[in-house]
């Protein structure tokens, strides 16, 4: 047991990492619990460098060998954009809640008044069953919403099977690719555990659903959110130099020196015909530490882990992604209950439902201004069935803030290693994701991380005064997707004259 002078020492330390003012004492029960939630989801100076020794080491091989726990995908974009893509594509983006058909019209340097693309979309929630059903089952009904989209715009006129209208394709989970319009899937992510495509080229089964409908479209390219991030972004700014998703999931993409991938075969066509020297390497970096070497896993990680579709994968994501982190406040809430702590003589049966806690949730909670905090009170009282008392409230905020703060310094560790593995001194990380671009202090938390890691002085630190800014990406999955296929519709045409 701690003495009570270690337990106001721990308490000072808490108090001055905590960016919140009390709004009330915790019962003393209670601040010890939370003096020792904080001691174990604190990640220090220290702590984050050697995660991000392990993190390049795990970068390094999977560049070297295929099948390693962070894959390191070759993605077939032989370069960034020049800015001067044009062009009119269909894209199609499977994500983790949604299905996203859009139509792009790239302007690249002639912009229509102003902006350089214009896009037409259409969201379509996917089926809860849908994620746990069969092949068959998912490309039939992607077919269908994009047969639904072209009809609805009337694409269906304006294209035919003699001219179709270049389709790509969002496909943002692990895929090895031996060319940019094929992508065999290595291993469903984000709660999917669909039978019949692990394995399998997702590209071709999508395909296959396409024609079997007699669709007016040539699928272009399967590409991955976060390499789509990266190239939006820099389709915009030329300071781009790494892609992120901080969401759902976790994942980056950068463009690598071809000399450094060392897996990739020197004397393929499309190796031997890159000007540029790099190519897109899709991270797929939400496996790191699978073999639990250096994470600072709690037992609350650990439970998430065994009871997921797939246990011993995805640890790094499981840590530090949008999907988990409304869940790691749910499982500490429900200890705490089961303690005796909070909402004593109230029913706390929905706290039991796993995932009733989502990390929107969170975000709400720490960037509540309103007077007596009454949008988190009637939060829980519309989610859990809870009314919190003051000091439930107090709670709440600071555990939202321990569990927020972890996943942002996490999520610096993946772009620190690649900027180490590159020697990339400065440029602009194009973040995006739900957590990245709605969590009010995801960004200010990431950069002195960073700053921490890269050993920066206490001005560089501060979001925005760093030599290496994130940034909002543009439409990764969208638009992205759209100017890759343009970039591979022009690479087609050159080698063809």
């Amino acid at each position: 047991m701690p003495s009570s002078t270690q337990l106001v020492n721990q308490d000072a330390s808490w108090r001055q990492r905590s960016e919140l003012e009390s709004m009330a004492d915790l019962p003393p029960a209670l601040e010890k619990e939370l003096q020792r939630l904080d001691a174990e989801f604190w990640v220090s100076s220290d702590k984050l460098k050697k995660i991000v020794s392990r993190f390049r080491g795990e970068l390094e091989r999977g560049l070297k060998e295929e099948g390693k726990s962070i894959p390191m995908n070759v993605s077939w974009v032989h370069s960034l954009p020049s800015g001067d893509e044009k062009g009119k594509i269909l894209t199609v983006d499977l994500g983790g809640t949604n299905l996203r058909v859009c139509t792009v019209e790239l302007h690249g340097s002639e912009p229509a008044k102003g902006e350089k693309y214009t896009l037409t979309q259409e969201e379509f929630k996917l089926p809860k069953d849908l994620k746990t059903s069969t092949a068959e089952k998912l490309w039939t009904h992607i077919a269908g919403k994009i047969g639904t989209f072209l009809s609805d715009q009337g694409l269906d006129k304006e294209y035919s099977k003699d001219k179709p209208m270049p389709l790509g394709f969002t496909f943002s989970y692990p895929a090895t690719q031996d060319k940019i319009d094929h992508a065999v899937l290595q291993r469903w992510t984000k709660g999917f555990d669909i039978e019949g495509v692990e394995g399998h080229d997702a590209a071709a089964q999508l395909r296959e659903q396409l024609e079997a409908r007699d669709l007016p479209v040539k699928l272009i390219c399967v590409i991955n959110d976060t390499v789509g991030a990266m190239v939006a972004s820099a389709y915009n700014d030329p300071e781009t130099i790494i892609g992120t998703i901080f969401g759902t999931g976790c994942n980056a993409a950068y463009m690598a020196k071809i000399e450094s991938i060392h897996k990739l075969d020197k004397a393929n066509e499309q190796v031997k015909h890159n000007d540029s020297g790099h190519m897109a390497i899709n991270c797929e970096y939400g496996a790191f530490d699978n073999g639990h070497h250096v994470l600072p896993r709690t037992k609350y990680d650990e439970r998430i882990d065994k009871e997921s579709p797939r246990p011993g994968q995805q640890t790094f994501e499981k840590m530090s992604a949008g999907l988990y982190l409304g869940e790691i406040f749910r499982l500490v809430l429900l200890e705490l209950v089961e303690k005796g702590l909070i909402f004593q003589n109230q029913n706390a049966e929905k706290l039991k439902h796993p995932y009733s806690i989502d990390t929107k949730l969170l975000t709400q909670i720490e960037d509540d201004e309103s007077p007596k905090f009454k949008k988190t009170r009637n939060m829980f009282e519309d989610t859990l069935n809870l009314q919190p008392e003051d000091y439930e409230i107090e709670l709440s905020r600071r555990l939202a803030e321990l569990i927020a703060v972890r996943g942002a310094r996490l999520c610096a560790c993946g772009v620190a290693a690649i900027c180490s593995l590159e020697d990339i001194k400065k440029g602009h990380v194009a973040a995006d994701g739900s957590v990245a671009n709605k969590h009010p202090k995801f960004k200010k938390r990431w950069a002195t991380a960073l700053g921490e890691i890269l050993d920066w002085d206490d001005e560089a630190k501060k979001e925005g005064k760093g030599p290496i800014i994130i940034t909002s990406a543009e439409d990764g999955s969208g638009v992205g997707c759209a100017i890759i296929a343009a970039m591979e519709l022009e690479r087609r045409r050159k080698d063809k004259s």
